[in-house]
């Protein structure tokens, strides 16, 4: 079945990085686009990065952009968000995620999430 499985994550002080990964199973991972986003206490989630099926594609949210960097490698059905200069307003759950159709029904899924805490 269709899954995703989130790591990376932890505590980092303010201005530093992370690189979350994302390993998915159980569908053609290179025919689908990929994206990240994050839930943090008492805000709306966030749609963070989004990378096309090939990988020439990508798209962030204005409060991460020049920061994170999202990426794939096809032939390892991963993906990757490459965080830097971190503020303590990207903490949060990070979770990958996807809209897979599976026979006539299109079905979002997603992982368990991975916690990121900025703080000093």
């Amino acid at each position: 079945q269709v899954q995703f499985v989130e790591s990376g994550g932890g505590l980092v002080q303010p201005g530093g990085s992370l690189r979350l990964s994302c390993a998915a199973s159980g569908f053609t991972f290179s025919g689908y686009p990929i994206n990240w986003y994050r839930q943090s206490p008492g805000k709306q989630r966030e749609l963070v990065a989004i990378v096309s099926n090939t990988g020439y594609s990508t798209n962030y949210a204005d409060s991460v952009k020049g920061r994170f960097a999202i990426s794939r490698d096809n032939a390892k059905n991963t993906v990757y968000l490459q965080m830097n200069s971190l503020k303590p307003e990207d903490t949060g759950v990070y979770y990958c995620s996807a809209v897979i159709l599976e026979g006539t029904e299109w079905n979002p899924y997603r992982g368990q999430g991975t916690q990121v805490t900025v703080s000093s």
